[in-house]
């Protein structure tokens, strides 16, 4: 057995059972290997960033790393944005980089990079296996490091020679630490501190906006009266019907200091204190209010859903929690605008479904009309780096292929990692894009004001426009095997969506709508 089959058949024993690649010569040993272990799914991408963002989406949905196969260092650049995404996210990944023979590195060839460097960005795990017979117990350690609570990107690098020296040996699972429990005392402190009475906001983020969390939460609340928040873009988000309902914290910093108006207590459950995302002239980067003392109830790598809810048995024991009852948006007609389009999404988002929310500027009224909808998921750009939003939708497709994935994706970011489309023609993938296009960067119109720079003219404007030459999403995602089609009225987007939800396979739509900019 070489190192590259001792390798794969670890990550398939340790639960690592899909492997998203973009692989090249120095990782053909891995692609040979993958025939001796037909467990490991292998799923084809076109660029890096795709695997990566694919790999995220998985993770969050799965509870369970992905495996990435990627081209030495340069595939792994291509891939980091994504990765920056998921580090923000808390998903396990294991990234396996191929490299350069042990034996050819010094050659200086022009494929060689600095990969420590790169690994160490992503603020995770790293290894370099250096020998084929300790290759599988690498690979083992690198699945534990990713699945420790709440989630690690775990970076394994494989040269070329060790992937194909022929003493591998498989290792057996490692089980990862559990996550460590909330001290009675703080939870005590904290009760002590809703007991006040004073105004307490409680900032819900990982491992707290699924359901057992979202429960505690709002029995906490009825008890109270203190008022639970979503972290602005949070992991994984279970709402819809049957759940408790929060408003999420606000993207600019004035919507932050509004909701945290007149607050005097703030208790973290998985979250971090709020900053504003960017620096503005005259404008505060610490968004807590003075005077607002800061707690926090669980931290990253606690238990934080048992936290809360042996919060609420201290302070709520016979509170119920408040559930949203089912409705729906009435289906709007008329040209699309940036309000009734979602409005179309509400009135039909199916039992189940995944939303993959890239949309930006587009999707402000998207939490709105869906809170009432039948249970979804909502994964969002955590990181902010864009180009997230289609590969997350590939990873979560693969992940729970019984349920259906909705990209909501804004024009301009769609366009960093379009090729995911091939992907999920390729998987036959049910995943339904709608591409909110209004030809601009929306966003950074916005941005170009907020930031108070003056003198902004035909010049300035021409880089946040995307209308010369317009782009075809339909012919674009034809030309990749994804039927397609363009909604420019409400009636033509709610019939050509409830198509795509009704037909297996990837659709997209290229909803036209103005800017709200």
């Amino acid at each position: 057995m070489n190192g590259a089959q001792s390798l794969i058949r670890t990550l398939v024993d340790g639960g690592v059972d899909v492997c998203f690649a973009n692989p090249g010569t120095s990782e053909m040993h891995f692609v040979a290997a993958l025939d001796s272990v037909p467990e490991m799914r292998g799923v084809l991408a076109l660029f890096e960033g795709v695997v990566t963002g694919a790999a995220d989406g998985y993770g969050r949905m799965a509870d369970k790393p992905a495996a990435t196969l990627l081209h030495l260092g340069p595939g792994m650049v291509n891939g980091m944005a994504n990765l920056h995404n998921a580090r923000r996210a808390h998903t396990p990944i294991v990234n396996v980089i191929g490299d350069h023979a042990l034996s050819h590195k010094g050659f200086d060839a022009p494929l060689e990079s600095d990969i420590d460097a790169l690994s160490e960005w992503t603020h995770g795990w790293n290894r370099t296996s250096t020998d084929s017979a300790v290759i599988g117990r690498d690979a083992a350690e690198a699945v534990a490091a990713a699945r420790t609570a709440p989630g690690r990107i775990a970076n394994l690098v494989l040269p070329a020679d060790v992937s194909w020296g022929p003493d591998g040996v498989v290792a057996s699972p490692i089980e990862p630490p559990a996550p460590s429990i909330v001290d009675d005392s703080t939870i005590a402190a904290v009760a002590d501190v809703l007991r006040s009475g004073e105004s307490t906001v409680i900032l819900l983020g990982a491992g707290a906006t699924r359901e057992r969390g979202l429960l505690a939460a709002s029995r906490i609340a009825v008890a109270t009266g203190a008022k639970p928040l979503i972290e602005t873009f949070p992991a994984r988000l279970e709402r819809g019907a049957g759940l408790p309902v929060f408003d999420r914290m606000g993207y600019l910093s004035e919507q932050v200091q509004w909701q945290l108006t007149d607050v005097k207590h703030l208790i973290l459950v998985g979250a971090k204190a709020p900053v504003s995302f960017f620096a503005y002239p005259g404008k505060a980067s610490e968004l807590t209010p003075e005077g607002c003392k800061v707690h926090t109830l669980a931290d990253l790598g606690e238990d934080v859903a048992a936290a809360l809810e042996s919060l609420a048995d201290s302070v709520a024991a016979d509170a119920k929690p408040v559930l949203q009852e089912p409705s729906r948006p009435a289906l709007p007609s008329g040209v699309l605008t940036p309000q009734n389009w979602a409005e179309v999404i509400g009135a039909l988002l199916p039992e189940g479904a995944i939303i993959s929310d890239e949309a930006n500027t587009s999707g402000l009224m998207i939490p709105m009309v869906t809170a009432g909808a039948p249970r979804h998921d909502v994964l969002t750009l955590t990181g902010g780096a864009i180009g997230q939003g289609l590969p997350v939708g590939v990873g979560a497709a693969i992940a729970c292929p019984d349920r259906p994935v909705v990209c909501l994706q804004s024009d301009g970011s769609a366009m960093y990692t379009i090729s995911a489309l091939w992907t999920m023609a390729r998987e036959n993938l049910n995943v339904t894009t709608v591409i909110l296009n209004n030809r601009a960067y929306a966003i950074l119109r916005m941005e170009l004001m907020r930031v108070g720079a003056e003198g902004a003219g035909p010049n300035a404007n021409s880089l946040l426009d995307l209308s010369t030459p317009d782009m075809d999403f339909v012919k674009m995602a034809e030309g990749m095997g994804v039927p397609a089609s363009r909604a420019t009225t409400a009636e033509e987007l709610a019939e050509q969506f409830s198509r795509a939800l009704a037909e297996p396979g990837p659709h997209l739509i290229d909803a036209m709508v103005p800017s709200l900019i």
